[in-house]
This record gives C-alpha cells, sequence and structure tokens, in this order.
C-alpha cells in the first residue's frame, strides 16, 4: 500500500510541474503556475519521509531531514524577500548553481555506495558529477560577475585549453566506464576537479551583455544533472522534474542565442561574447539634443501611438508602477499604448516582463520584438526608459561593434524618440549608443522614477 502512495504522489507532483511550467508561459498565471508547482514538490518530498522503503526498511535521520529541510527553506524565503528586482539574475545564479552542487554531491555518494556498479550504472553517475559541477562553478562566477565583483578574463589561448579541458574530462569519464579499474575511487575527484575548473574558465571571458544567454545555459545544466539523479533513484518526479528544468532551460539558450545572433557551441567553448572588436566611437562633434519635460508631456499627450521599451533602468529606479500609471494617464486622453519588449532586456529573459507584471500591466500590451519593429514607422513617439544595448543602432551599422548582428529595437524608426537615462553612461555592453546622437532623438535626463513622476503631473496639468 505504501508504494502505491508513493507512486501515486510522485505521479501528482509530476502533472503538477508540468500544469506550473504551463501557467508560467503568462504573467497572469505565472504566481499560480510557481504555487502549484511548489505544491507538488511539498507533496513528493512529505510522501517520500512517510512512504519509501528500502529492503523494507523505512527512511531514516527524518529529524536531520527535516532540520536541514527547514534551515533551507528559511535561508532561501530571506533571501527570496530581500532580493531587489535588479539583482535577481545574480539569486537565479546562485539558487541555479546549488542545484548543481546537489546533483555533484549526489553523485558522489552513490558512486561510493557501489563503486563496482554496472557500465550503464557509472555513465549516469558520472554524468551526474560532471554537470552538475560546471553548473555549479559556471553559476557562481555568473553570480560574481553579475554582481560586478569579478572582471572579464579574456586570452586566446582559454578557448583551447577549455577545448581540452572538456576532451579530457570526456576521455577520463569514457575510460572509467568501460574499465573502472583504471582510476579507481580517485576518479571522482579527478573528474569533480576538471569539471569545477572548466565551469570557471568557460564563463569567465563572456561579457556582460551576454550573461542572459550563459544563465539559460546553466540552468538546462542543472536540470539535465537532477534527472541523472532521478535515473539513479528510480524517482518520477525528480526525474520529471530535471527534464523539464533541462528542456526549457536549453530551449531558452537557443532562443536567447538567436535573440543575440551568438553561436551556442561558442558559448560551451568559452568564447561567447569575447570576440567582438572596439565598437566605433562616436566623433568629437556629436551633440546629444535634450528636451523639457513640458515638451515631453505635450508629445506624448497628443500622440496617436507611444511604445514605452523598458530596460534594466526601469528596475534599478522601481518605476514600473508610476510608468503604468504613465501609460494610463496617457490611454484617458484616447492614446493607443503598448510596451516593446527585447528578450534580453535587463539582465535575464524575461526580466522586463516579471518587472511589468508586478505592476499589473495587462499583458497584451507587452509586444516581442518581432512584433514592435514593424509598428515602429506608425509610432508617434518612443519612450525608452533606461534600456540601452538593446536599442543600438551599432546592432546593425557597426561590423566592428561586439553587438554588431545582434537583433534590437529599432526604435530610431519612429517619428520621434525620447531616452530617459540618469546620463550619457554606456550601456551592459560598455560600448557608446549612436541612438543618442541621431536627429529624431531627444535625451530627457534624470532618474526614471522621478522623471516619469513629472512627466505624469506634466499631463495632468495639460
Amino acid at each position: 500500500m505504501s508504494t502505491f502512495l508513493l507512486e501515486f504522489s510522485y505521479l501528482i507532483g509530476s502533472v503538477t510541474f508540468i500544469l506550473g511550467l504551463k501557467m508560467l508561459s503568462s504573467p497572469d498565471s505565472a504566481r499560480k503556475g510557481n504555487l502549484v508547482a511548489a505544491g507538488g514538490m511539498a507533496l513528493a518530498i512529505v510522501a517520500t519521509i512517510l512512504f519509501h522503503e528500502k529492503d523494507g526498511q523505512p527512511i531514516g535521520n527524518i529529524p536531520w531531514i527535516i532540520a536541514a529541510m527547514a534551515i533551507g527553506t528559511v535561508i532561501g524565503w530571506m533571501m527570496a524577500m530581500k532580493v531587489k528586482m535588479t539583482a535577481m539574475p545574480q539569486m537565479v545564479s546562485f539558487f541555479n548553481g546549488m542545484g548543481g552542487a546537489c546533483a555533484a554531491i549526489i553523485s558522489i555518494v552513490e558512486f561510493n555506495a557501489h563503486p563496482e556498479g554496472s557500465p550503464g550504472y557509472l555513465l549516469v553517475v558520472f554524468l551526474g558529477l560532471v554537470i552538475g559541477s560546471v553548473s555549479f562553478s559556471g553559476s557562481m562566477v555568473a553570480y560574481g560577475k553579475l554582481d560586478e565583483k569579478i572582471k572579464d578574463l579574456s586570452a586566446r589561448f582559454l578557448t583551447w585549453f577549455n577545448l581540452l579541458l572538456l576532451f579530457l574530462i570526456f576521455a577520463i569519464l569514457g575510460v572509467a566506464v568501460a574499465a573502472p579499474d583504471t582510476f579507481g575511487h580517485s576518479v571522482v575527484w579527478i573528474l569533480l576537479t576538471l569539471s569545477f575548473l572548466y565551469g570557471v574558465l568557460f564563463v569567465m571571458p563572456i561579457g556582460g551583455a551576454d550573461m542572459p544567454v550563459v544563465i539559460s545555459l546553466l540552468n538546462s545544466f542543472t536540470g539535465m544533472a537532477a534527472a541523472f539523479g532521478g535515473f539513479l533513484y528510480g524517482n518520477q518526479v525528480m526525474l520529471t522534474g530535471g527534464i523539464l528544468v533541462g528542456s526549457a532551460g536549453t530551449i531558452l539558450t537557443v532562443l536567447m542565442c538567436k535573440a543575440m545572433n551568438r553561436s551556442l557551441l561558442n558559448v560551451i567553448i568559452g568564447s561567447f561574447g569575447g570576440g567582438g572588436g572596439a565598437a566605433r566611437q562616436g566623433s568629437g562633434d556629436q551633440v546629444a539634443k535634450e528636451i523639457s519635460l513640458t515638451d515631453s508631456a505635450i508629445l506624448c499627450a497628443y500622440a496617436s501611438k507611444v511604445s514605452i521599451v523598458p530596460g534594466y533602468g526601469l528596475a534599478v529606479a522601481q518605476a514600473q508602477h508610476i510608468c503604468h500609471e504613465f501609460e494610463k494617464n496617457l490611454e484617458s486622453r484616447g492614446v493607443e499604448v503598448t510596451y516593446a519588449i527585447h528578450p534580453v532586456a535587463g539582465r535575464m529573459p524575461g526580466h522586463m516582463n516579471v518587472l511589468l507584471a508586478e505592476a499589473d500591466v495587462p499583458y497584451p500590451k507587452l509586444v516581442e520584438m518581432e512584433d514592435a519593429n514593424p509598428q515602429m514607422p506608425s509610432t508617434d513617439v518612443v519612450i525608452v526608459v533606461g534600456a540601452n544595448d538593446v536599442v543600438n543602432p551599432a546592432a546593425e551599422n557597426d561590423p566592428g561593434s561586439p553587438i554588431y548582428g545582434m537583433p534590437v529595437l529599432k526604435v530610431w524608426d519612429a517619428k520621434n524618440t525620447i531616452v530617459l537615462k540618469r546620463s550619457m553612461r554606456a550601456g551592459y555592453a560598455g560600448i557608446e549608443n549612436e541612438l543618442f546622437f541621431l536627429p529624431k532623438t531627444k535625451m530627457l535626463f534624470g532618474d526614471a522614477k522621478d522623471t516619469l513622476q513629472k512627466l505624469v503631473g506634466e499631463l495632468k496639468d495639460l
């Protein structure tokens, strides 16, 4: 009976994971989807503690298990409650790394328990160890780079060294599976060390603007490692969760590569983001034209169509709520307002979607880049709020730019462009934005939240 209840609980847990993932596809149902999937995981954990048996014996060390879960829950809850929206990518990287570390530890424990396992068993153990270790170390480096605590490390030899490391890792893995006695118990530590080193070195050269792809890739690695753990234990819910995370992460990685015009192969071998030349610098006579708050409000109030392009600066200023108020004020005047969303605006995929959903912006108003660009010529005013690299014309007309070839929002095609920005500083990619000097572009300097509040005030006074 206990076996039936355990398997039935795992089945329910697996279904909730699938339903939860489906709900995450829309900001309107994303919160509910998280709760549904979390409920399924809670059910699977409780069922395992109550009904799991091995050789007829119930699970042991329950007080230690509960204590560990309590500590992890408290730490995770505190981190999630305190994290700022701008630091969300760092938290995602950190939690993702913890999942990879867990998968690697499972592989170490299982190998020590069954060092003479079958070739298939050893293959799963070693793959879980390698992928989990790469995910952990790579995620920790990504966390440091996103938090600006670790600088990029660019060197020509790194690409070839990383390729050599990969070859060495899989060569040792293959030998260890085919002839387990060759390395003995030390093979675990050899693979752990090499995989940890590869995880560090393949992320180190990657430029900051390219980190969204790396986060997605490492997330898929963690899912794969978790799935291998599910194979080891014959645990259906762990297997299902790992497959879902791994496949979703892989699909997202491919989409991010497409959105940034990068090669997935270059991500894996560590040359991603490191091959671009220097961006073309503006000539000395280039001058950015400013616009006043009053003129900005008049231009928007008498427009037929306004498009708002959100970016990292919007998140930094926590201006999503006042931005929504600005949008509603314009709509009350008969202005059509939409949000043009670049796939990697901010510092992680979906960053802007989550930010705007938090402010209750209706999801249909969020227009993806592929649909937004054809609408730009018919748009009267585009308001860029804190975005930079995703609206940089250099991606299309400067072959020497590191972002050349990356699809961007063509805001310069609109009739008027207003850029809300603190200063003329470069964006995350560290290059000058030619948009600021184009004839139809006007700069409105200041904090995004404060500026939007003043714009709302100006609109009310008109």
